[in-house]
């Protein structure tokens, strides 16, 4: 299965992975799954520790490289601006709605325990 990782559940995998559920946990785990990331979510974390809603350790450079390492960045296209546009989503948060688009653009699945993103019809998501 090829996982997209929303913001919140790449940074919980991070740093509280009991915050994840079972399933997502073992997903996660599963060396067959493909785990993308998009540069979306690496924007989003930096907003929310300059903004101290969360606290990230050390140097950023130092903690980005390791903390994406072993994912797969998911590109941030023309298209998925486009689709992301387009998507029927109840609210215009920026960072949901490329992620949305990321995944059903790329065909990837969308870990999420956002409601808002859950069941949407043209995004593969799995509940968080």
């Amino acid at each position: 299965m090829k996982l997209l990782l929303d913001t919140h559940v790449w940074l919980w995998a991070l740093s509280d992975p009991s915050r994840l559920s079972r399933r997502v946990r073992e997903e996660l785990r599963n060396p067959e799954n493909e785990l993308w990331l998009s540069p979306v979510s690496t924007w989003e974390a930096l907003l929310l520790n300059a903004r101290g809603r969360i606290r990230l350790p050390g140097n950023l450079a130092e903690w980005l490289a390791q903390s994406t390492g072993p994912l797969r960045e998911a590109p941030f296209t023309h298209e998925i601006v486009l689709v992301a546009q387009q998507l029927p989503l109840p609210h215009r948060d920026p960072a949901d709605r490329f992620l949305a688009a990321t995944a059903q653009v790329m065909d990837l699945t969308l870990v999420t325990g956002d409601d808002k993103l859950l069941g949407m019809g043209t995004v593969r998501t799995m509940k968080n």
